[in-house]
């Protein structure tokens, strides 16, 4: 979903297809995992994607709005609203210039001495006894494989 997640048409039974679950189990378990539903992950993350082109990209909020992944302008328009608290002209508005850093923000933790509370480790990147998650969804509770 993340790969995709500009795709109007991304399907959610080729997506829990592809994870091998029904629909059903994979909204379930996706939900346990997240803490929120695929519809309201993938609609937070193009808002998300969409705040950032706002600040930054010489676009219409109509182009802005089809790249991001959403058909209908009038869906996008009141979602964004529903999770900034603006419209997207009035996000631009307030917010025009402060587009994103130009280094990536991982990178400058790294920089600047690490992520708080995280060891350096040798070898493979886990310590002793550690178990490494694998980043799916229902990595834990029945909705292992």
């Amino acid at each position: 979903m993340d790969r995709d997640w500009a795709e109007a048409g991304l399907d959610l039974d080729a997506v829990a297809a592809h994870a091998g679950y029904s629909r059903y189990h994979f909204v379930r378990c996706f939900k346990e995992a997240y803490g929120e539903t695929p519809g309201q992950y993938l609609t937070r993350r193009r808002i998300e994607r969409a705040e950032e082109m706002l600040r930054s990209a010489d676009l219409s909020v109509t182009e802005i709005c089809g790249l991001v992944g959403f058909s209908s302008l009038g869906t996008f328009s009141s979602r964004f609203k529903r999770q900034t608290g603006l419209t997207p002209s009035e996000y631009r508005s307030k917010h025009v210039g402060r587009g994103a850093a130009l280094i990536p923000g991982c990178y400058a933790m790294l920089w600047a001495g690490g992520f708080p509370g995280r060891e350096p480790s040798g070898g493979t990147g886990q310590g002793a006894g550690e178990e490494r998650n694998s980043g799916e969804a229902g990595a834990g509770g029945d909705c292992l494989r």
